[in-house]
């Protein structure tokens, strides 16, 4: 009988810093899985622009809902606490009702999560989880998916709700969890920290000059723990 293996993938980069192309490369692993055949879901961060000036952040689902992540100087709704991390003011609510559903829908099927990071400027790091839970010979079934969660920052992680969520998603039987953290610098965050040190988790480290070749290795990384 063959025997299978956890595997989780993580890439490890900066936090809501442009320019090493994480959401990009997760999106070109998300378009080559569909094309596959492999159902992805999920959800990833986009920097807004106003006039050429980056003015914050949204969350935009696969399935192309979009809302607000962050804003400069934007004030919280009335009777909620402030979360804000640099110059950037976080919109729990908005983030909460795009993010949460996704990852709700785990439970009783395989997913791939990708998170982004914190920290450095120049590189990054990304992470494959997946359990497999088929028998040996039998083929995927059609239920089995890709969940991208993009990202585990600093901003997402003023929501307790989403730290649950994410805690479960990668406890879940039967997934694949593609996700981005981030590289350690300053303070640690504890669930970036958590998810780094598993023993399943495999990391990807993201730069300029590598982001072009990794995409191969992270779909192939991905297509594997579903097997």
């Amino acid at each position: 009988m063959r025997s299978w293996r956890r595997r989780r993938s993580l890439t490890q980069g900066p936090t809501h810093i442009s320019g090493v192309g994480k959401t990009t490369l997760i999106q070109k692993a998300s378009e080559v899985l569909k094309s596959s055949g492999v159902p992805v879901d999920g959800f990833y961060t986009e920097e807004v622009r106003q006039g050429g000036r980056r003015i914050g952040f949204d969350v935009v689902t696969l399935s192309g809902m979009r809302g607000v992540l962050s804003r400069i100087g934007s004030e919280p709704p009335p009777g909620k606490r402030e979360c804000r991390v640099g110059q950037y003011v976080v919109d729990l609510t908005s983030f909460e009702h795009l993010a949460l559903p996704v990852l709700k829908n785990t439970g009783s099927h395989p997913c791939f999560t990708v998170a982004k990071t914190v920290n450095s400027l120049s590189s990054g790091q990304y992470g494959i989880k997946g359990y497999q839970t088929s028998k040996a010979g039998s083929s995927s079934g059609p239920g089995q998916r890709v969940c991208v969660i993009d990202e585990i920052g600093k901003m997402e992680l003023f929501s307790q709700p989403f730290i649950q969520a994410v805690r479960q998603t990668l406890s879940a039987p039967g997934t694949v969890v593609l996700g981005t953290i981030p590289i350690p610098k300053g303070k640690p965050l504890a669930l970036v920290e958590e998810i780094r040190h598993r023993n399943d988790v495999q990391v990807f480290s993201v730069t300029k000059e590598n982001r072009n070749h990794l995409l191969p290795d992270i779909v192939t990384c991905v297509q594997s723990g579903r097997k």
